[in-house]
C-alpha cells in the first residue's frame, strides 16, 4: 500500500469497536489488573480484549502486510513500513465508573509518522478523526470541521491533564510552574480532553508517561485541527513518553519553557 486508507475503514474498525464496547458499558463486568510501573491499579475488562480482537480480525483481513499494536495484546507483523496502533478502550477506569470520556483508539502511522487517527465514543455518539482531507468531529449525523483555539498566551489558557499524582522530579515542578501560570486546570477527561483541544474547548493537554497507544490516533487529529504535539523534549509524540500537545506553536513553546528551561 503506498497511499493512506479511506476514511470509511476507519469508521468501519470504530464500528466494529462499538459493537463490543458498547454494550459492555455500564454492565457489572469482571475487572483484572494488570501490572504497570508507577500505577497500583491498571484495569482491564472483557470490553478492551474483544474490541481489540475484533479491530486486528479486520485489519488482517484488509491489510494482511500491515504491522498491527495494541494495549492487550502487544504487537504483529513487525518489519512494515505501516502500523496501525489501538487502545480499543482508553480510559477504562472512566469506563468502568460509568464516566463517558472513554473512547476507542485507532492510528495509523508510515514509518513511524501519525498519519491517520480515530476516535470513538459510541455512548455520546461521537467521533473525532483525521484523515488526508482535514480533522473532523461527528455527531448525530453531522460533520464538522475540527479548529483549535487561536490563542497565544498562558494567562488566557485552559491545561488538562488526568492527574497530578504522577508527575514527579523536574516534570512535577514543572507542570507546578506551568498549573500557575495558566488561567484554569482540570482533570480526569482522558482521551476525550485531547479531543476537546482539537475541538478548540482546551488549549494544553499535558501527560507524563503515555505509551505509543495512547497517543498515536490523537496526534494526526490534533495537528490537522492546527495544534501541536510533541515529546516536552520536543521530539515527536509517537512513540510517546510525557507528551504536550498545545492549540497552537506559539503557546506550545511557552508551555515547554514553563516545563522545561524556566527551572
Amino acid at each position: 500500500m503506498s497511499k493512506l486508507p479511506d476514511s470509511s475503514f476507519l469508521h468501519h474498525l470504530a464500528d466494529l469497536a462499538d459493537a463490543e464496547t458498547l454494550p459492555r458499558y455500564l454492565v457489572d463486568l469482571a475487572v483484572e489488573t494488570k501490572v504497570k510501573a508507577g500505577y497500583r491499579f491498571d484495569p482491564v475488562t472483557e470490553a478492551d480484549r474483544e474490541a481489540e480482537i475484533a479491530l486486528r480480525a479486520a485489519i488482517v483481513k484488509e491489510f494482511p502486510d500491515h504491522a498491527v499494536l495494541g494495549e492487550e495484546f502487544g504487537e504483529t507483523g513487525g518489519g512494515s513500513d505501516w502500523r496501525w496502533v489501538l487502545d480499543p478502550v482508553d480510559g477504562t477506569r472512566p469506563f468502568i465508573c460509568g464516566i463517558p470520556v472513554w473512547g476507542t483508539l485507532i492510528g495509523l502511522t508510515n514509518r513511524g509518522h501519525a498519519e491517520m487517527g480515530m476516535l470513538s465514543q459510541p455512548y455520546i455518539g461521537e467521533r473525532f478523526w483525521a484523515d488526508a482531507t482535514g480533522a473532523w468531529r461527528q455527531r448525530a449525523g453531522e460533520r464538522k470541521a475540527l479548529k483549535t483555539r487561536d490563542i497565544d498566551d498562558l494567562s488566557n489558557a485552559i491545561l488538562h491533564t488526568n492527574s497530578p499524582e504522577h508527575f514527579h522530579g523536574d516534570l512535577k515542578a514543572g507542570f507546578e510552574r506551568l498549573n500557575s501560570a495558566v488561567k484554569m486546570t482540570r482533570y480526569g477527561g482522558e482521551c476525550y480532553a485531547f479531543a476537546m483541544l482539537a475541538a478548540g474547548r482546551i488549549d494544553l493537554s499535558l501527560e507524563p508517561s503515555l505509551q505509543p497507544y495512547d497517543i498515536v490516533a490523537l496526534i494526526p487529529i490534533i495537528e490537522k485541527a492546527g495544534g501541536v504535539v510533541t515529546r516536552i523534549d520536543g521530539g515527536r509524540a509517537e512513540e510517546g513518553g510525557p507528551v504536550l500537545a498545545s492549540a497552537t506553536p506559539a503557546l506550545h513553546r511557552l508551555a515547554l519553557n514553563e516545563l522545561v528551561h524556566n527551572a
